[in-house]
């Protein structure tokens, strides 16, 4: 297999070859702190026994853990203990976990609760997950001291003793090869996966916005993200001000919670912007298929350290167009369904353009049903499930 490539597809658990035991080892469970790598933490529990892969694993968390996972997942320690409490716990966890049967593979997602399981599993293969610089991520403007260099220590530790690394993107494979030194011959790109069938609800566009109360009359913009800088939500709201006399009536709504909420309501107002950005704080999980459905377009601005963007998929799920800064994994996850859903460059100008271009019909992008049929082809949870199994195999056979 050629490096930083993305596996084959085994058809079902069965081709793909006897079974095997898995232990996982996350951040979070998605229910109780959502997040994308606790996303795909979940997603990865639910569907790789149908690949043959049997899972036991373990986050930071509630006791509801190990009932919402069926079993499968243990909380070692809540998310609110000390960091101290946190890590003995996590290597009490995988002592206990070693104690009842040694697993065929271990399968990391978070470097911070990987590391104190050194030791445990001398004679197992690993497999480290990459979701992303978590370093840099925790100090996007490359502050952080002492603490920034822990966590880079510590995250290089844990990726280089693994025998196969997965990450979203070639994007994230670079990052992975130029700041942790991880070999490029080790890494295989899976994608993101989301629950297509979750996504892929009946409601017409209509039926979703009067579940929503949203005007029926008006073009609609919908933004998911993490209210943190590197989003680009500053520059999306400026966009705004570009679109805004072409299209008077174009609404944006943002979803998401975080620390810049205050800074971009006041953004809002400055840019006299009240009756077309909405800020809609937290979207339920089980809402969000309704905000797809129910928007004309979705938009992933970001900027910085975007490895994949779960939310593009979530969006063509549904059935509605997404349009990407030219940042990270964000092109190769729709590129190859439409090149006219990247943008040529970030910042506020180029995103107005694109916005006010794809409203007015100007810049032609996929209708809902091909947006539907791509996701569901290349990015459902079975489909991902099966090329994660494969690499766990390899990871076993090359041991």
């Amino acid at each position: 297999m050629s490096p930083t490539t993305q596996p084959g597809q085994p058809d079902n658990a069965s081709e793909a070859g006897e079974s095997i035991d898995s232990l996982q080892i996350g951040m979070h469970w998605f229910t109780e702190r959502p997040g994308g790598l606790d996303r795909m933490f979940k997603a990865l529990v639910d569907t790789l026994p149908q690949q043959g892969v049997n899972v036991r694993g373990m986050v930071a968390g509630s006791p509801d853990v190990l009932s919402a996972s069926g079993g499968s997942v243990h909380a070692f320690a809540s998310a609110q203990a000390h960091l101290g409490t946190r890590l003995w716990r996590s290597r009490a966890q995988s002592r206990a976990f070693r104690h009842a049967k040694m697993p065929d593979v271990v399968a990391s997602h978070f470097a911070l609760y990987a590391a104190p399981t050194a030791g445990m599993f001398i004679r197992v293969p690993k497999v480290v997950h990459f979701h992303g610089p978590w370093a840099a991520e925790s100090y996007p403007d490359g502050g952080g001291g002492l603490s920034r260099a822990f966590r880079l220590g510590l995250e290089r530790f844990v990726y280089r003793g693994a025998t196969r690394h997965i990450v979203l993107s070639q994007a994230f494979g670079q990052i992975l090869r130029e700041t942790y030194g991880v070999r490029e011959d080790s890494i295989r790109i899976v994608p993101g996966c989301v629950d297509v069938a979750q996504f892929a609800i009946r409601a017409t566009q209509q039926q979703a916005r009067q579940r929503l109360r949203v005007p029926q009359d008006r073009p609609l913009v919908f933004c998911v993200r993490r209210l943190v800088s590197r989003m680009g939500l500053e520059d999306l709201i400026d966009a705004l001000a570009i679109v805004k006399p072409m299209l008077p009536d174009v609404l944006l709504t943002i979803a998401g919670k975080g620390p810049l909420e205050a800074q971009l309501q006041a953004r809002i107002i400055a840019r006299g912007l009240e009756r077309n950005v909405r800020l809609a704080g937290y979207v339920p999980d089980e809402q969000l298929p309704l905000w797809y459905r129910a928007a004309d377009l979705t938009v992933v601005p970001t900027v910085s350290l975007e490895g994949f963007g779960l939310t593009t998929i979530e969006s063509l799920a549904a059935g509605t167009p997404v349009l990407v800064t030219p940042v990270g994994g964000l092109p190769e996850a729709v590129a190859p369904l439409s090149p006219d859903l990247v943008l040529q460059s970030g910042g506020f100008k180029e995103i107005g353009a694109g916005i006010a271009d794809v409203l007015l019909g100007r810049r032609t992008v996929p209708d809902s049903a091909a947006c539907r049929a791509y996701a569901r082809k290349h990015f459902d949870r079975p489909v991902i499930a099966a090329q994660v199994a494969q690499v766990y195999r390899e990871a076993i056979g090359a041991f």
